[in-house]
Parts: structure tokens; C-alpha cells; sequence
């Protein structure tokens, strides 16, 4: 996000054309775009439908009368005014603000707080700008005990799972009430229309308020069959963001968001877009790369539109074929680099093994940079991936983590219970974890300029799932039944990872990782409601996490019925096992994303012909759109040859490079 204040001078946007989103402020928002001298463009994006029969309304209304919750929180002003108009179909209005006023009423922002008083209801807590989901659970956290508490959550057309996972986490017990839901405009005509112009380039700022905007922008152009169009015009404008909400949709979409004004108003943001909008238009469209730039959007949920994306654009590697893909960029062919790439398969890395654990292997630098670069120079793959283990944060925890020849990891201390989860100490990666940073600095040096090199951790699903189970697990009882029964204990574990994981991938990158790999391996356990409540807030706060300008590649396997909502959580390319058809896939996923994979590791067994023409396939499934980046659906087997994996890799290189 352009950080230029660029604050001298008088806002005025100099004849640019501004698109907004707005609804119920359209008229507000074209009369402020043309008081600062730009010509407004007005598609409005969304209408409120009121739920039909809303039962969860009227169970609120009942529970507040039977003093069955003790908090409330209100999240918009309209909504407020539909549930009390809900709920006064059946009971009396002086009953439910008396009801009311014996709870914690909490509103966001000053919209909810003007309805409550509307009501003649006086908020008990009143959250500040920027009025987002974190604000709100750190003032609740901040002024109620929530252990144990009973809170309602009036949610606006969608949920937010964030805000549910931390109260949860933080030991209350939530109940949502919806009270509408978004939709598209009756007259989509004006949205269409923008669509369209952002895509021609006749467009040059567009201002986004809502989150929805984001959502019912993208289903607009998607049943047209525009998004990729869409993308590639707004990654060639000025994308202005009302706040931290609407900005992580938006990046999470694959669009790069320029500027948020200082306060989350729609005033504010205008005014900012009309000071600094011409001056980023300026630099966006007049450098060398601009045409290419257009192209070239922000990764999901964080990540190319910060200053450090014009470091990595500076460097060396920015146009290597795997940089690109990351990118949706197009490469001279398919790049392709192997989960396991260095393991057990090869004579080399067993020659080393055989003289030290596991463990060791880990922790000596110079024998991990080794084994690295050995699989490198000897399967002419295109990338690096350090040699490590996703299980080397659960070390400095204490918990007891060993190896056992034939039985994989062993966890001697499970976590299963709130004082488990107490004795885990404060952990700081560069302490704990500095010699994988070491080993990665080794590597950088090894390899220079000629290849990127991935780092990678687990995701604190995965991770929590080993913590608790104490080993490998086909059920996943005791993971699964914390996550049921204490859920404040299981947001808590998850939060703790997340932040470790997250802190421990950004110390690879500043190591010299160029790319991240977070790895969900067991994460296919779980039904999409359970990954919904339970995984995506936690692993979003992961990728959200990571350094800006660097790629992450988010994998799981068994994961076919999660996609979707594994690109919710985040990732510029989604890893895919070779369960799922890979053009299936990604039409589901959409264009703002790169894909990974994704061969079956047992067709290396295969003679090379039908290693190649398995291969081929895939390569036809992807269609040679930008973004595919060639890897199995699961890491190397021990016992596959090595001259088939490099078989591999040769056809790959050889069948997808573009002529």
C-alpha cells in the first residue's frame, strides 16, 4: 500500500475518473467526487434483503426477555433498525431495551450507537476507529470477563468468522443473528457498465467502502466471464479502501489496494483519493513496466502491494519462470520444483542420514544447506526448498517431540487441556528456530542469483493436530474432540500457533527465503463447517502475516472439498494433491490465483513413458495459463527412482516450454 503522505496542496482528483460502489450514499458519494474535480462514476454494487421468517431474530428477542445472554453486540446501524423491527412482531420494544440495558450492549462505531439511542438504548461499550472485528474484541476483551459468557453477534450479510473465533477463543459462548443478507442490485446495468470500463482502462480510481462491494463486484464479473480482465484493469488504477476490512477482501481477491485514508469514513476517503489518487496513478502507469504492471496484481490477502514488493522487484530473481507463475505472470515454460525434492529417495542425502538423527540433520546448517543443494543440482528442478521439518516450532515448546525410526514423530507431552496449553513457554523464532535461518543463509549463498528458494512451515491446523494426538492419527478423535468440547482452549492453541508460524516464516524470508510454502497436510479431516469455525480465521492471520512482496504457496491434501475456502483463507498459489481434477480445481478457485501440482507421487513408479505422458496430461488440464507451477500431490516417496524423477522434470520443461 502506497505509504506517501503526498499531504501538500488541496485535494482535487484534476478531471480523473473516479468509480465508487456506494448504495445508500450514491448521491453523497458523486456530489463529493465532483466537489474535488473528478467525474464520477456511480455502480452501485449491492442491496440489503431482509431475512424471511427470521427464527434467529425471534430466539434472540426470547433469550434477551429470559435473561439467557449476558452481551450483545450490534455491528451496524441498519441492523439494528431490522432486528428491532423483526423482533416487535412479537413482542413489545419497552421490553426488549428493558431487557437490554441488563446486558453488555457493544456497538461498532457510531451507525449502531445512532440507532440504539434511536431506540432509547445507551450502548454499554462504544468501539473506536477503525471499528473492525479487532477493535471490538479488544474492548470486550479489555471491559468483560468473557469466560463463559453468553454473546449474541448481529451479524450483516455475512459472518464473521474472526470476530466469532476470538470471542470464542477468549471463552465465550456465541450465538450469531443474522438479519439480512447481500445481494446483487435490482438494476446491474451501472455495474456492468464499470466492469467494463475498469477493463477498458477508462477508468483511472476506484473507491471500494464495503467488503461486499469486493464480493458482489467479483460474482458480477465472474458470470460474465470478466475477472481476469477486471483484475488485470484495477491492477492498472488507483484502488482506494475505506478501511482494514474492506482492504483484506480486496487483497484477498488478488487486488492491490494503493491507499486507506487515516479514518475509515467515506468523506475521508474521497478526500484522500482526490489528494494523493494523481500523483500513485502517476508512478503506477508511467514506470517502464507499466503495461506489464497492469497485469500483474497483488497477491491474496497481503502481500504486492507494499514497499517491499518494489525491493523484490529490483531483485535478481523477480522474472524467474516460478517468481512468475507466483504471479500469474507468463513463463517461457512450466517451472517445477518437488515436495521432498531432498529426501530419503536419493544416495546422496542417505549417505549423509546414515551418519546423523533426523533431528541433527535439522539443526547442523551445514548439513542442511547440503542435502538442499545437492537435490537441486541433481534433479534440475526450479527452485529450492530448505531442508527442515513442518514439526520444528513443536521443539522449543517442550512438549517432547522425538523420532522414532519406522514410527515418525512422537509427541511425549500432548496438549489435550487448558493447563497443557498454560506450561507452553513464550517462543521467538530467531532464538529457537535460528538454524534454519542459518541453513537458508547458507543456501542463498550456494545458489545466488540462479534459483529461488522456498521456505516452508506447518499450518497451525496440522501443527495443533500433532500437538494434541501426540503422533500421526487416521481419526483425529482427540483433535476433534477439543475442538467440540473446548473450543476456547482450541482458538487459543490455534492463535498461539498462528502467531509462532508466522513469526517463524518471516524469519526464512529474512534469511534470503524468496517464497513460503505453508503446509495443511492433515487439514482434509475436516467437513467445511468444522474448517469455517474452527481453521480458516487462524490460518488467514498466518498468510496475512507474512512480509509483503513474498509468495506464498498455501497446500493441503485431501482437501477437494475445501478450496474454496482455502482460498478465502489466503495464498497467492493453492496447492493441489492429485485427487482433484487440476482444470476443475482452479475454475473453481478463480483467476486471481496460481495453482501447484499435481501428479501422483506413486506414477513415479511408472515406466518414463507413462511418467511423461501422466505429466502431459496435467499440463493440458492447465491449459498454459499463467500460474501453474508443475509439483506432485504430495511429497517423494523413499523408494522412488531418482532417474524418474528426473525424467520428470525433464518432460516438464521439454512439453511446456512455450514456442
Amino acid at each position: 500500500m502506497d505509504s506517501t503522505t503526498e499531504n501538500s496542496g488541496n485535494p482535487n482528483f484534476k478531471g480523473l475518473r473516479v468509480v465508487a460502489f456506494e448504495s445508500r450514499m450514491a448521491a453523497e458519494t458523486r456530489t463529493l467526487i465532483e466537489r474535488f474535480g473528478g467525474r464520477a462514476i456511480i455502480a452501485p454494487a449491492m442491496r440489503e434483503v431482509p431475512l424471511e421468517d427470521n427464527h434467529a431474530a425471534l430466539d434472540f428477542a426470547a433469550r434477551i426477555l429470559a435473561g439467557d445472554l449476558d452481551a450483545a453486540i450490534f455491528l451496524t446501524g441498519g441492523g439494528v433498525r431490522e432486528l428491532f423491527r423483526v423482533m416487535e412482531t412479537r413482542h413489545d420494544r419497552a421490553a426488549l431495551v428493558s431487557a437490554l440495558g441488563r446486558i453488555v450492549t457493544v456497538a461498532r462505531g457510531p451507525k449502531p450507537v445512532a440507532a440504539m439511542r434511536g431506540l432509547g438504548l445507551a450502548p454499554t461499550i462504544t468501539i473506536p476507529e477503525p471499528n473492525t472485528w479487532r477493535e471490538v474484541l479488544a474492548c470486550m476483551a479489555a471491559q468483560v470477563e468473557l469466560a463463559g459468557k453468553r454473546v449474541a453477534v448481529q451479524e450483516y450479510g455475512t459472518t464473521n468468522r474472526d470476530l466469532n473465533a476470538g470471542l470464542e477463543a477468549r471463552g465465550a459462548i456465541v450465538t450469531v443473528v443474522p438479519v439480512y443478507r447481500w445481494t446483487l442490485p435490482v438494476d446491474r446495468a451501472p455495474l456492468r457498465a464499470a466492469i467494463g470500463a475498469i477493463a477498458a482502462g477508462k477508468a483511472d480510481i476506484a473507491l471500494f467502502t464495503s467488503s461486499n462491494q469486493v464480493t458482489n463486484l467479483m460474482q458480477m464479473a465472474d458470470a460474465d466471464g470478466a475477472v481476469g480482465a477486471l483484475i488485470r484493469g484495477l491492477g492498472a488504477l488507483v484502488v482506494a479502501s475505506i478501511g482494514p476490512v474492506c482492504t483484506q477482501e480486496l487483497r484477498g481477491r488478488g487486488i492491490a489496494v494503493d491507499l486507506e485514508p487515516e479514518h475509515s469514513k467515506l468523506g475521508h476517503l474521497i478526500k484522500e483519493a482526490a489528494l494523493r489518487g494523481g500523483s500513485i496513478l502517476a508512478r503506477k502507469r508511467g514506470t517502464p513496466r507499466a503495461a506489464q504492471a497492469a497485469g500483474r496484481v497483488a497477491a491474496p490477502a497481503h502481500r504486492s502491494d507494499a514497499p517491499a514488493a518494489d525491493a523484490a522487484q529490483r531483485g535478481a530473481l523477480h522474472d524467474h519462470p516460478i517468481m512468475r507463475a507466483c504471479r500469474r505472470e507468463p513463463t517461457p515454460y512450466t517451472p517445477i520444483w518437488l515436495m521432498r525434492q531432498a529426501g530419503r529417495y536419493m544416495p546422496e542425502y542417505r549417505r549423509v542420514r546414515d551418519r546423523y538423527s533426523f533431528l541433527e540433520l535439522c539443526q547442523q546448517p551445514d548439513l542442511a544447506a547440503e542435502v538442499t543443494t545437492t537435490a537441486v543440482a541433481r534433479l534440475g528442478v526450479d527452485a529450492a526448498i530448505i531442508f527442515a521439518d513442518i514439526l520444528l516450532p513443536l521443539v522449543p515448546m517442550g512438549v517432547g517431540l522425538r523420532y522414532e525410526k519406522g514410527d515418525g514423530p512422537v509427541i511425549d507431552r500432548p496438549l489435550r487441556t487448558a493447563a497443557d496449553l498454560d506450561r507452553i513457554p513464550p517462543i521467538a523464532a530467531a532464538d529457537a528456530l535460528g538454524y534454519v535461518a542459518e541453513s537458508i543463509r547458507l543456501v542463498r549463498r550456494a545458489l545466488g542469483d540462479r534459483k529461488p528458494l522456498i521456505g516452508f512451515a506447518g499450518a497451525p491446523f496440522t501443527l495443533a493436530s500433532y500437538l494434541i494426538e501426540g503422533g500421526s492419527s487416521r481419526q483425529y478423535q482427540a483433535t476433534k474432540t477439543l475442538m467440540y468440547t473446548d473450543p476456547a482452549t482450541w482458538h487459543r492453541m490455534m492463535e498461539m500457533i498462528a502467531r509462532v508460524t508466522a513469526d517463524y516464516l518471516n524469519m526464512q524470508i529474512a534469511a534470503g527465503a524468496d517464497i513460503v510454502q505453508l503446509f495443511d497436510s492433515w487439514v482434509g479431516s475436516l467437513s467445511p463447517d468444522d474448517y469455517r469455525r474452527f481453521v480458516l480465521p487462524h490460518t488467514r492471520s498466518v498468510i496475512a502475516a507474512v512480509r509483503p512482496g513474498v509468495p506464498v504457496i498455501h497446500f493441503g491434501t485431501v482437501t477437494g472439498n475445501l478450496l474454496e475456502l482455502m482460498r478465502e483463507a489466503g495464498g497467492d498459489v493453492i496447492g493441489l494433491d492429485w485427487r482433484v481434477d487440476l482444470r476443475e480445481a482452479w475454475d473453481r478457485l478463480g483467476p486471481g490465483v496460481a495453482v501447484q501440482g499435481n501428479l501422483d507421487p506413486i506414477a513415479l513408479f511408472a515406466d518414463t513413458a507413462e511418467i511423461r505422458r501422466r505429466a502431459g496430461a496435467i499440463l493440458e488440464r492447465a491449459q498454459g495459463r499463467p500460474g501453474h507451477i508443475f509439483n506432485l500431490g504430495h511429497g517423494i516417496l523413499p523408494e522412488t527412482p531418482v532417474d524418474h524423477v528426473i525424467a520428470l522434470v525433464d518432460a516438464v520443461h521439454e512439453m511446456s516450454a512455450r514456442r
